[in-house]
């Protein structure tokens, strides 16, 4: 983050109306909502001598001044008793069926309950004991992530010899993930390769994209499994193969061809579904699945296959759509 601060800014009319954190943290180049938050809650920020709220709407002519940084109390993982679907688990390593909505690990938030319950970091904390500790005291043994609403299988180490192993296999591209997925549409090739970059929307810092120039390698391939014609639409179910992990790859990936994941209106999708007839569907998560996973283990080299059903809800909702 860029320092120091700027230690006082004046408010010009054109600015009346906002909230003083939406305000900040439009002033401040490169400093997240979040820190401008912590600033505020710390009593570092003075709105004409005085301290404000975070939702303190602004007037015009007000001076703001910025007494220091934000320094929010150190966060580590805690072990929660969550229940798991534990694949395979021996002494170096595990394979966890991750369900939708559940985060790998904790992020950034206003209170430390916000940012570290409920994860699958905690979850494996309270099984295991002990994870690797080369992710940090936030990441332990996480080796790659899921986002929060995909489901599948999750591959974790226990210990940093594991870890460092098994993400040099990453990095080779030696493992082999495939996804499900159902995206709105129909696909007009049964097979292709998407290679778009990816890097972070400049607007919408949530999402990323394919449009900058720049960005990072992303490999997608897929496969047509099914075309769906329903009450709802048409659409496709799609094996996919990566052979990069970039953030929310699949989903920016077919979100670029116009097809967006079902249940994902972050990259597009429709939040419900309309039939002719007048029927309503909706899904509460995205529709991609995290299927199959194989690697060397780290320690005995074997080749390790995995795979994982689509879960009920994805299931259920299939049949709903009529397929």
């Amino acid at each position: 983050m860029p320092e120091p601060f700027p230690s006082l800014i004046s408010v010009v009319a054109e600015h009346a109306g906002q909230r003083l954190d939406q305000f900040l943290t439009a002033q401040l180049d490169g400093v997240s909502r979040a820190r401008v938050q912590q600033l505020i809650a710390d009593g570092k920020v003075l709105v004409n001598d005085l301290a404000a709220r975070a939702s303190s709407r602004l007037h015009g002519g007000e001076r703001i001044a910025i007494l220091g940084t934000a320094s929010p109390p150190p966060l580590r993982a805690i072990a929660e008793a969550i229940p798991l679907d534990i694949v395979f688990g021996d002494a170096d390593l595990a394979v966890v069926n991750k369900p939708a909505g559940m985060m790998v690990h904790a992020g950034a938030g206003a209170t430390e309950d916000e940012r570290n319950r409920g994860t699958l970091v905690n979850a494996l904390l309270h099984h295991f004991g002990g994870l690797s500790s080369l992710g940090g005291e936030l990441r332990p043994g996480i080796v790659h992530r899921l986002d929060k609403a995909t489901s599948g299988l999750i591959l974790v180490a226990k210990n940093d010899k594991a870890h460092r192993r098994l993400a040099a296999q990453f990095v080779r591209r030696q493992v082999t993930k495939k996804y499900i997925a159902l995206a709105q549409g129909w696909f007009k090739q049964d097979r292709g390769t998407i290679s778009s970059n990816i890097s972070r929307d400049r607007v919408r810092r949530t999402r990323m994209t394919t449009r900058r120039a720049g960005g990072r390698e992303a490999i997608t391939h897929y496969a047509v499994q099914r075309r769906l014609d329903s009450h709802f639409g048409k659409f496709t179910l799609l094996e996919l193969q990566i052979d990069t992990g970039r953030t929310h790859q699949i989903r920016v990936h077919l979100a670029s061809l116009g097809h967006p994941v079902v249940g994902d209106p972050l990259y597009g999708a429709s939040r419900e579904l309309h039939s002719k007839e007048g029927g309503r569907l909706s899904l509460a998560r995205n529709f991609l699945h995290a299927a199959a996973l194989q690697f060397q283990h780290p320690r005995t080299g074997a080749v390790l296959s995995f795979s994982a059903p689509l879960p009920a809800e994805l299931e259920e909702f299939l049949q709903n759509l009529g397929a």
